[in-house]
């Protein structure tokens, strides 16, 4: 197995992004941001992440063989053996658990944990080949992210984190489901049952403005409840009402513009909620 191969099986661009994840709790409950305890939570969840990565190429190289979009992957594709992934996996889980314990603390290494089995497992395992719902609850591996972060901090102090936590749980499925509507026949011809296979793009266009909404509202909870400021609050909003804005647009027209659209722009809404997050308790 090279390096490239072993980089891409990590999925990096995703264990980045749930470090950054990671990090937003941290900054959301840190009085001051330290940077070395920031590189060290980044890097411990980025193996931990890449760890249930792989496993997920192994468990998923018949489906991927299938799917235009995965064919190429180094194990779908035969260029990679299965049982060397399977070690990469455990070591690279291994790696960062011994991180975030020796690093920072054992709840720290749990909430890692969690986040890697719910992805491991209970999406890819238990859900992925069974429920359109396999999004919606393999979503909470995003959620264990922010947790993490915050017990670097204290672990006691949980309703900041655990409303941020659910914000990311209600954002995985409207990002997921715009991407799905555009992989609707690699999933097809996988036999994956996402919700526009099950159900249609116009019927997943709904459920993706329906999420939405709560999506929103969840992101206001934190305002609400008094744990973060007005800058937060009109941040999350203004972020908010675009989503929704493109969700309007794609449930009048749910085609594939739309959805790819739709799908963009999710990204930058959660990294704008991560900003907004960081000028709120560090900048203003």
């Amino acid at each position: 197995m090279t390096l490239k191969q072993s980089l891409e099986l990590m999925k990096l661009r995703i264990g980045f992004m749930i470090a950054l994840t990671a990090v937003t709790g941290y900054a959301a409950v840190a009085d001051t941001v330290d940077p070395v305890s920031a590189i060290l939570l980044v890097a411990a969840m980025v193996l931990g992440s890449g760890g249930s990565a792989v496993f997920n190429h192994v468990w998923d190289r018949d489906i991927d063989r299938l799917m235009t979009r995965t064919m190429a992957r180094p194990l779908a594709a035969g260029l990679t053996e299965p049982a060397q992934a399977l070690w990469l996996a455990a070591a690279l889980t291994a790696a960062g658990l011994a991180l975030a314990v020796l690093a920072f603390n054992w709840v720290v290494a749990l909430h890692l944990f969690l986040g890697a089995f719910v992805y491991a497992v209970v999406y890819t395992v238990w859900l992925k080949r069974r429920t359109w719902w396999n999004i919606v609850f393999g979503g909470a591996a995003g959620s264990f992210a922010v947790l993490a972060g915050a017990a670097v901090v204290e672990p006691t102090q949980w309703m900041l984190p655990a409303l941020l936590a659910i914000t990311l749980f209600l954002w995985t499925p409207s990002h997921f489901w715009s991407l799905a509507i555009l992989l609707a026949e690699d999933y097809r011809a996988a036999g994956v049952p996402m919700l526009p296979v099950v159900a249609g793009e116009r019927l997943t266009a709904l459920a993706i403005l329906a999420n939405s909404v709560a999506l929103t509202a969840s992101s206001l909870l934190p305002w609400g409840l008094g744990y973060l400021g007005p800058v937060y609050a009109a941040m999350a909003a203004a972020l908010g009402l675009g989503l929704l804005g493109l969700n309007v647009k794609l449930v009048s027209q749910p085609t594939r513009k739309w959805a790819g659209w739709n799908f963009a722009a999710s990204i930058p809404y959660l990294l704008g909620l991560f900003v907004a997050v960081f000028l709120d308790k560090h900048w203003v």
